[in-house]
């Protein structure tokens, strides 16, 4: 047995300062440009090492079985959800599937603050839900662009819209993420994070508009917004409280966007906004406007084939995440592997543990009721539903598993370290020294999540990295850790607007090269006030009646 160590030095300012070393490492590294994302990750899981075995006194063995544990919990599930979303969507570009379903919600109206509300919002919020990882911007860039917005309004717009759905990104990802680092049910972290995330949902397209066409513009279609954001606030509290957190997004945004459409049926606004360019920046666009090409309408028949995959998606989704299904199948599609020497074998004691308490080290392969599963399931039917032969699906597999190989090296090192800095007390040295913040703990929690998106481009990467951080130092100043891990998601997800790998790819999608520091200049400072305010709410639900009564317990 070995008990962990909080502080190695005998004095918690430099111990605090070691334990700081990987994350700092790593955020730096991302930060900086230096290097690329999955090197990064890389060598802070080296320094993460180095710090555990030979300042926290963690035994080597223990130090590299729980790496290893750390990166198969990586790939299985976080990184087996990634492959399969993606391996869909490239199904549907590589029959022209997905082009059409762009064509067809393009065409529904030609006010542009509409087709934002539509677009950057709603749409790209079923594919924050479908796929995530910078996908939605990448998406919605490309489509304002295709539809004459100019670049900076397609860039900067789509990032301030990709907000309220990322806690629940990549099937609910960002929240798989956090339970395995926390040990909390994700069930109940979804529900927190229903009962934060849906203020903002109604709050984003409003705060969306009003920056594309000021307020003025804001108030000529207030009424459409409003059916935007209720629309998809109330879903998004019911799925993720009654339902499951994986579906959260997809669900959400098909009812947000059914609700526009048929909205839009019975209400027009007075005035058409033909303008694409923004407002308040035209100056920053340089003049390019792209010309609006002719769009021919497709049938129906090729809109509900271009649907078909998606709606396969919610389908099979909808049962894998029911827990009648997972009882059924789990007891004969489960594999529990206890890590020798290292499960049990680790003690967290006082102040972090009332008495030593042993830390369990199992890998549960749940091969069948992984979402991901799920999700491969669903993209093979999909396939052939397209018209692609086995053959076919089987090299586009191939070609997706290349794209994503770096991006599943960088999820299996983050779930490496966060697993690493877990078992060896690492993060528990850093709960104890927020802890200092004492009675404002809730707000800089939640800005913590914040900069941890903002650093490191991912809401799941920062749930890995903070969220047992959050779970210990909530415990330790008597607050609500499912509610603390919910702040670090929730707050977070505001993040997401200003971190390098999103602003590269919203460039690259509307091929605005170079103009990366116009594009964070821009959303720098709505990322701020949107995270204070996340960060506000949270305290309320700390301690104020009647906000308090909504943590979930």
């Amino acid at each position: 047995m070995w008990n962990q160590v909080y502080d190695p030095f005998g004095n918690s300012v430099l111990s605090t300062l070691a334990a700081a070393v990987p994350v700092v490492i790593l955020l730096g590294l991302i930060a900086s440009n230096a290097v690329k994302a999955h090197i990064a990750a890389v060598i802070a899981l080296i320094a993460a090492n180095i710090i555990a075995i030979f300042v926290f006194t963690m035994p080597a063995g223990m130090s590299f079985r729980a790496t290893l544990l750390g990166a198969v919990t990586g790939f299985f599930p976080i990184g087996w959800i990634v492959l399969n979303v993606i391996f869909l969507y490239r199904l549907t570009v590589e029959k022209g599937a997905f082009e059409i379903l762009q064509t067809t919600i393009g065409g529904v109206t030609s006010d542009r603050r509409i087709q934002l509300l539509l677009i950057a919002f709603a749409f790209g919020a079923f594919f924050e839900g479908a796929s995530g990882f910078g996908t939605p911007v990448a998406v919605t860039g490309a489509i304002l662009i295709g539809l004459g917005f100019s670049p900076l309004a397609a860039s900067g717009l789509s990032l301030i819209a990709n907000t309220a759905p990322v806690a629940y990104g990549a099937l609910g990802t960002p929240i798989q993420g956090l339970s395995q680092v926390t040990g909390i049910d994700p069930f109940l972290l979804g529900a927190m994070v229903g009962r934060q995330l849906p203020f903002f949902s109604l709050l984003v397209p409003f705060w969306l508009i009003w920056v594309f066409a000021g307020f003025r513009g804001m108030l000529q279609i207030w009424p459409a917004i409003l059916v935007t954001g209720v629309s998809f606030a109330i879903p998004q509290f019911l799925i993720s409280n009654f339902i499951n957190p994986w579906i959260v997004d997809i669900g959400a945004s098909l009812i947000s966007m059914a609700c526009l459409i048929g909205f839009l049926q019975v209400w027009r606004p007075r005035e058409v906004w033909t303008s694409p360019k923004l407002r308040s920046h035209d100056i920053s666009d340089q003049g390019r406007i792209v010309p609006v090409p002719a769009i021919t309408s497709p049938s129906s028949s090729q809109v509900w084939l271009a649907l078909t995959p998606w709606i396969i998606v919610c389908i099979v989704l909808l049962i894998w995440g029911t827990g009648w299904f997972k009882s059924a199948v789990n007891p004969w599609a489960t594999w529990n592997y206890a890590v020798p020497e290292l499960h049990n074998m680790i003690n967290k004691v006082a102040p972090v543990a009332p008495k030593p308490t042993p830390e369990g080290a199992i890998f549960s392969f749940t091969w069948l009721t992984y979402t991901g599963s799920g999700m491969l399931i669903a993209a093979i039917i999909s396939g052939f539903a397209l018209g692609f032969t086995p053959g076919g699906m089987i090299r586009t597999y191939a070609q997706t598993i290349r794209l994503c190989a770096y991006s599943l090296i960088t999820i299996a090192a983050m779930l490496a370290i966060g697993t690493l800095t877990r078992l060896s007390g690492i993060d528990a040295t850093l709960g104890l020294a927020f802890a200092g913040t004492g009675v404002l703990y809730p707000f800089f929690g939640t800005l913590l999540g914040w900069l941890g998106v903002a650093l490191t481009g991912s809401d799941t990467a920062s749930n890995v990295l903070f969220g047992n951080l959050q779970k210990i130092t909530s415990e330790q100043l008597g607050l609500s850790p499912i509610l603390m891990g919910a702040a670090n998601s929730s707050g977070g997800v505001m993040g997401k607007m200003i971190d390098a790998q999103s602003i590269v790819v919203a460039s690259t999608a509307t091929n605005w090269f170079g103009h990366e520091g116009t594009i964070l200049r821009f959303v720098f400072w709505h990322s701020i006030a949107l995270a204070c305010l996340v960060g506000g709410l949270v305290m309320l639900q700390a301690y104020v009646h009647p906000f308090s009564a909504m943590v979930v317990r």
